[in-house]
């Protein structure tokens, strides 16, 4: 990338020209910021710069006078990411631009217009939902008040339900369209927890963070006077990881643009990991078409990692066809060569961890910056062993998603003390040194502690507020200590915390928009990435764009690895993930997910020297790639081979199992085994455990229940027999 340009000072520096602007710019981010008016579509890859691009897009618009800065609207989905484009715009004189979240700026709206529009003060809103869905659920008799996972299984798919705008009444049919399966209920019972938890929200008088942007959006679209006065303020939008818009967000995006053109959008369809919550890169795809007069660049000049690392990337984003998915970036790498990305291969997943904390301990032991190191997983449940690993090497790490830097004890004593003494700074110790001296009175030392844990998170945080203040000089060298309190307020705030030291233990959904020079990517095995949940084509590619995103992270150095089983001892019946068979070559054989066989042909999985043959669908012949088409026998583009009847009295039969048992529906039986057994229609127990979902366990509760549903017996039929034999045993 060219050379960056020196911080503008933000205590008073002369605004640079609009040429200097763009001279810091490649020829594709150039194109983008140099054209700061009329509708934008901008693709851009990982690592290509896009916040560079959009914040000098904005900074050039208003150092060549075609915006006013308070007439700039710029929307991202992460507090983090917001307060880093507010710094970035600072630092180029851009002051006066609103940089916010959908929720940030839908709510700041929503209190200014609410005596307005409703009259009074708005609503409270809730910091979280799951006191109120379990509330919800309760009055509906269903017994979850206990079960944190299904009750934050049920607050999720009311969040999907809403910014999906659909209510109550829709739910259903929404559901069934977007091919959406409630968690533990049917569609209907979601519907009613749907409305019992509008009710209990009424009760208590709050709302929530989805509500922000729906009454925003309803005001908006109900009072025209409130809709001039939004648009008057703001001419000029730019929408950042566009990909990862919902419904309800895109509504709201246009009331505010209104009849007007003067919106640039920019996200990655490579990088679309988020449509559990609704987010669809439609809007992004369709932008040029909604707006013909569109100029659509691409960012393709990756300056994060090694071409090494880059070359990975765009092998596994390809997938096993070789040809570039339709819309996505290759990557042209710019940085300098590094070493190969490895992939390495251990006996279970204690070994996994205890060999990667060793490396690190290795590297840290030499000089390297744990901070600049992340290891990285599909599942939160896998941070366990790695958190366990690294702290017996006394290897500093800290949970991405974890407490919030800002919330942390230690932090908020600090910033206590620092705003007290702010009140007698005579500016005759500079700032850094100051800001030590009192960090020093909060319990911090000058030199890190040998323990590892919690001692060294507690001092790694107040050393990132020292750090912080080194940053503030630099940019600013006339800074003093009541500067940087307005800096800390400001970054609480927006949840902007600096950087802490300590290796990151990161989620892959967590990871998504930071980047560290060394990268652990650890369980790239089928069943975790992919993760064994994802039975269709789309959840497949979704959990591919996931692993191109963890690649991505890595700047300098990219370390794979995977196990063969959960336990030591246990026996080995993982295999690596399927999107790395077509990085055999970077990786080595040992990526393949169905190793060649002596006679140079495959095989997949299956008992030693025993090669199972792939499956195909029954009606069109397709190979069955999933765990849920091979258990049916068909393909998701084939239509269902049951009889419907039949389906809907097992599916009401479940229903009425799992409220009878207090547990959710897919512990009876999931989706896919209900499917199973309605497609095959077996007429006996033994047929019925050749069926996969059907256990010995589950034979014995249910077999002769199901035989008897698929002889036409109702549910309520069923259970009402299987009580009688019940009492008749008593």
């Amino acid at each position: 990338m060219p050379n960056q340009p020196s911080p503008l000072n933000p205590f008073g520096a002369v605004a640079p020209s609009p040429d200097a602007v763009l001279a810091a710019l490649d020829p594709e981010q150039r194109e983008v910021a140099a054209h700061p008016l009329g509708p934008m579509c901008v693709l851009a890859g990982a690592g290509t710069g896009k916040t560079r691009a959009i914040t000098h897009r904005i900074a050039y618009g208003v150092h060549s006078g075609a915006y006013q800065p308070q007439r700039v609207l710029a929307v991202t989905f992460t507090a983090r990411a917001a307060g880093e484009m507010r710094t970035r715009l600072r630092d180029l004189g851009a002051v006066g631009v609103q940089a916010r979240t959908f929720h940030a700026a839908a709510l700041r709206q929503l209190h200014y217009f609410w005596p307005q529009a409703i009259g009074g003060a708005a609503p409270e809103v809730m910091a979280q939902k799951a006191a109120a869905v379990a509330q919800a659920a309760a009055s509906l008799r269903l017994d979850l008040a206990r079960d944190r996972t299904a009750i934050r299984d049920l607050a999720a798919e009311v969040e999907w339900a809403k910014v999906s705008m659909l209510t109550p009444e829709t739910y259903a049919a929404g559901a069934r369209a977007a091919r959406r399966e409630p968690p533990g209920l049917d569609a209907t019972a979601m519907a009613r927890v749907l409305e019992a938890y509008e009710q209990v929200k009424t009760q208590r008088g709050v709302i929530d963070f989805e509500d922000v942007l729906l009454l925003t959006v309803g005001i908006l679209a109900e009072r025209d006077d409130i809709a001039r006065a939004v648009r008057s303020q703001y001419r000029h939008f730019v929408v950042d990881e566009y990909q990862d818009v919902n419904a309800l967000q895109q509504r709201l995006l246009e009331l505010w643009v209104g009849e007007r053109d003067d919106l640039c959008v920019v996200g990655d369809p490579a990088q679309t990991i988020y449509s559990f919550t609704g987010a669809s890169p439609r809007h992004l795809l369709e932008f040029p078409k909604a707006r013909p007069t569109a100029k659509v660049v691409r960012l393709v000049r990756n300056y994060r990692s090694t071409p090494q690392i880059v070359g990975l990337a765009n092998l596994i984003v390809r997938g096993p066809s070789g040809a570039m998915r339709s819309n996505a970036v290759q990557l042209q790498a710019q940085a300098s060569d590094g070493p190969t990305p490895s992939l390495t291969s251990h006996p279970d997943d204690p070994a996994e961890a205890a060999a990667i904390a060793g490396e690190i301990a290795d590297r840290v032991a030499k000089g390297v910056s744990p901070g600049q190191m992340a290891i990285l997983f599909r599942t939160n449940g896998q941070s366990e062993a790695f958190e366990s690993a690294l702290a017996e090497r006394d290897v500093p790490y800290l949970v991405r998603g974890g407490e919030r830097f800002f919330a942390r004890k230690e932090v908020r004593d600090a910033i206590l003390l620092l705003r007290g003494a702010a009140r007698s700074d005579d500016g005759s110790i500079a700032l850094p040194e100051l800001v030590r001296d009192v960090l020093l009175g909060a319990g911090w030392t000058r030199e890190a502690p040998n323990a590892g844990g919690a001692a060294r998170e507690r001092w790694e945080s107040l050393a990132a507020l020292a750090a912080l203040s080194d940053d503030l000089v630099a940019a600013g060298p006339e800074a003093r200590l009541p500067d940087f309190i307005r800096e800390l307020d400001e970054r609480a705030a927006a949840q902007h915390a600096p950087a802490v030291q300590g290796v990151t233990l990161a989620s892959l959904h967590a990871a998504k928009g930071l980047e560290w020079d060394v990268v652990f990517l650890a369980g790239v095995s089928d069943g975790y990435l992919p993760i064994a949940m994802a039975d269709t084509p789309e959840a497949i590619e979704e959990e591919r764009r996931l692993a191109y995103v963890g690649v991505t992270r890595a700047r300098k150095e990219l370390r794979l690895s995977w196990s063969g089983a959960r336990t030591p001892g246990a026996r080995a019946s993982r295999r690596p993930s399927r999107f790395l068979d077509g990085a055999a070559s970077i990786l080595g054989d040992g990526a393949r997910s169905q190793p060649k066989n002596a006679s140079g042909g495959r095989r997949s999985g299956g008992k030693a020297g025993k090669p199972v043959l792939p499956a195909h669908c029954r009606s069109c012949g397709t190979e069955l790639l999933t765990a849920a088409q091979r258990k049916t026998g068909r393909c998701e583009d084939c239509p269902p081979t049951y009889d419907e009847a039949t389906f809907e009295r097992l599916r009401e039969w479940r229903l009425a199992v799992s409220r009878a048992s207090s547990v959710p529906a897919y512990v009876v039986f999931t989706d896919a085994t209900l499917t199973a057994i309605a497609e095959r229609e077996p007429s006996s127990e033994g047929q019925l455990a050749q069926i996969s979902g059907v256990g010995a366990r589950k034979l014995g509760l249910y077999g002769e229940q199901v035989l008897a549903v698929l002889g036409g017996a109702t549910a309520a039929e069923v259970l009402e027999s299987a009580s009688a034999a019940t009492d008749s045993d008593a």
